[in-house]
């Protein structure tokens, strides 16, 4: 019986079994589906600003020890520094609701990801869950990947590590770097869909 409590509360927390991840309209080599949401400054940022851009969506929770695993190594911000120096965006979303973990105010938020060393170009407030549904986000992290005609060459894991253990990072396939890599040199995304770890994105 204590097996299977546990073996239930860990498909809770991988956003896998049990729980069902929401149903999505983000398919790959379709159009991204487009969006807009409040950044943390008070702007209304949309999808579609920055067409002609790849994109990378990343879902986060700061409370969620897969997302500490890979903020607190310093591995999501080296990422992020790619992107921009390679001229691409990285907009970071929190879907998180209000009163459950992860969610934090505008004025609250800036000062964590100054903590956090967050370098994307933005991070988007979703408390109402809208983008994180029409995505289909279903942990933290989970991330996506918009090439610059606005079609998603991307969706899943971060890497091929699903834990929540640092020390896994340097051994690991970054399925993000791998698919930007192939995409920008013109090949075709290898990997473009695999399951996402972490935990349970906090919808309201």
């Amino acid at each position: 019986m204590k097996r299977t409590i546990l073996s239930a509360a860990a498909a809770l927390l991988l956003g896998g079994g049990a729980w069902a991840a929401p149903k999505d309209k983000a398919d790959i080599g379709k159009p991204a589906p487009a969006f807009t949401a409040t950044d943390i400054g008070g702007k209304k940022v949309s999808l579609s600003d920055y067409k002609g851009k790849f994109v990378v969506l990343e879902w986060t929770n700061y409370g969620c020890p897969f997302v500490k695993k890979h903020y607190g190594a310093g591995n999501m911000q080296a990422l992020q520094k790619e992107v921009l120096a390679k001229d691409g965006v990285w907009l970071t979303i929190v879907s998180s609701a209000k009163g459950k973990q992860g969610y934090m105010t505008a004025k609250e938020w800036g000062p964590a990801a100054k903590e956090q060393g967050s370098s994307g170009a933005a991070i988007l407030l979703d408390p109402e869950g809208k983008v994180g549904r029409l995505y289909g986000a279903a942990t933290t992290p989970h991330m996506y990947i918009v090439d610059p005609k606005g079609t998603l060459i991307y969706k899943g894991a971060i890497d091929d590590k699903p834990t929540a253990k640092p020390e896994d990072i340097p051994g690991a396939v970054n399925y993000v770097r791998k698919a930007l890599a192939e995409a920008m040199a013109g090949k075709p995304v290898s990997e473009p869909s695999t399951k996402p770890y972490g935990c349970s994105v906090k919808y309201k």
